[in-house]
């Protein structure tokens, strides 16, 4: 059986050749380099939702004249069955007062 020697200890931490001040300038740096390039990414986005709202007004609009089509056809068929029914019962009333 053989033992094994433990390995050497190596360092938890690794101190920076930078000066403190370089360090934080740096951290900075990337921290409004990554604002940045949110801030685009949100313009980008509000451009797109605005387009979206443009679009989505216009088909409302669409929409409306669809609804008012529809609420003419319904009063139109509603005139036209409702003539038949009242047609109807009225023939079968006179045909049965004779």
């Amino acid at each position: 059986m053989s033992t094994r020697t433990p390995a050497p200890a190596r360092p938890q931490s690794r101190l920076s050749t930078m000066p403190a001040s370089s360090t934080s300038n740096t951290n900075k740096a990337r921290q409004l380099n990554h604002l940045h390039a949110q801030l685009a990414q949100l313009t980008a986005h509000m451009s797109d939702l605005e387009n979206l709202l443009r679009m989505t007004a216009v088909q409302a609009e669409g929409m409306r004249g669809l609804g008012g089509y529809a609420g003419g056809m319904f009063m139109a068929a509603s005139k036209v069955l409702g003539e038949e029914t009242v047609g109807g019962q009225q023939g079968g009333q006179g045909g049965e007062g004779k």
